[in-house]
């Protein structure tokens, strides 16, 4: 292997050859991780076909050709239609000894802060939690009593009447179980971090969801069936998604719909926080859904606690699996369109287990 081809397999970032039609000539390993396909597949294909980004590069593109300039794009988004796009930088120069030849490098950035920040979660969780023990003490009991005291009136009022008491119970239940729910963020205990099969999680969570919630919509699996163990809690992570297929489900509003089930490994993923060195969270997990997608005013604060898109909604479930996932250093995100969410778990890979002698 010449120093040529060795330097262009040990690029880190995804990087793209172009013939002068923006048709790929070749890609590195990295890139044929981040477009989910082989070199050969995405030969001769054109780029703007494969790559998606939500701006108009194609004349900029040009130029750079046309000029022999290097051109810079940062902070756009960038997918491939087997994946959620993510926030990337594009560097684009010509290749020198080959007119008209362009070279792409993609760099998704690191992700610190973007969508959901450990930090902010965590201190939305320490507020709930703080909340929930002044709630607990100060409505729960109050609420017991005027439960009681209109169970006991609904005993002596005509059938007129009974609406009214009947409400006041419902209601009043509604409160408690918001209030549990509320709690539930203290009583999640550290997870237990152990090498765990995704598969197996995801397999147990879909069957879960056709057999109650989930019966009236498709549920398809796409699995990369070479996917090391994620270093996590096996249960903590099913009830997250279980809590991302239920929300799915719902949004379909009874509808029939499809709910994907997608893994797969990003080598390139890393997430800096603070001023530490980025951890790699290479292995993804994504819950795709063809339903309505979210309302345009929530889905910055979706992960917020009290922050719903639905009628009646508590706006708790999603600020739990939040709070989960941010427990063991990884990285939860959305992206929505109508016709197409996309919530996307980033998981650490286990250290691979020695070979035995």
């Amino acid at each position: 292997m010449s120093i040529e081809d060795a330097f262009w397999i040990s690029l880190p970032v995804p990087a793209l050859l172009l013939d002068h039609q923006d048709r790929i000539v070749g890609i590195n390993p990295a890139a044929e991780g981040f477009m989910m396909s082989s070199s050969r597949a995405l030969a001769g294909q054109p780029v703007w076909d494969k790559l998606a980004v939500n701006a108009p590069l194609e004349e900029a593109f040009e130029r750079a050709r046309v000029n022999g300039a290097p051109l810079f794009v940062n902070d756009v988004d960038v997918g491939t239609g087997e994946r959620a796009p993510m926030q990337c930088n594009l560097q684009v120069a010509p290749l020198a000894g080959s007119p008209g030849h362009m070279i792409m490098l993609i760099s998704p950035r690191e992700l610190a802060g973007r969508m959901v920040q450990n930090s902010s979660v965590k201190a939305a969780a320490k507020s709930a939690i703080g909340m929930a023990e002044m709630l607990a003490h100060e409505i729960k009991n109050p609420l017991a009593g005027i439960t009681g005291a209109a169970q006991l009136l609904s005993m002596t009022l005509g059938p007129e009447d009974l609406e009214l008491t009947d409400l006041i119970v419902s209601e009043s239940r509604r409160i408690v179980s918001l209030l549990e729910r509320v709690e539930q963020f203290g009583n999640i205990s550290a997870p237990s971090m152990r090498p765990v099969n995704v598969h197996d999680v995801l397999d147990r969570a879909r069957r879960s969801a056709m057999l109650g919630f989930a019966a009236h919509m498709a549920l398809v699996e796409d699995y990369d069936p070479s996917l090391p163990m994620a270093l996590c809690d096996g249960d903590q992570l099913l009830q997250v998604v279980l809590n991302l297929l239920k929300n799915a489900a719902e949004a379909a509003r009874g509808r029939p719909g499809t709910i994907r089930l997608h893994t797969y490994y990003e080598q390139s993923l890393r997430v800096r926080r603070g001023e530490g060195e980025g951890k790699a969270l290479p292995l993804q997990i994504e819950i795709i859904d063809d339903g309505p997608g979210l309302p345009p005013e929530i889905a910055d604060q979706v992960f917020d606690p009290f922050v719903s898109g639905r009628e009646n909604g508590t706006g708790l479930g999603l600020a739990l699996a939040a709070k989960i996932i941010s427990d063991h250093d990884g990285w939860i995100s959305v992206n929505s369109v109508p016709g197409r969410t996309v919530f996307r778990i980033s998981l650490q890979r286990a250290a691979d287990e020695p070979k035995e002698a």
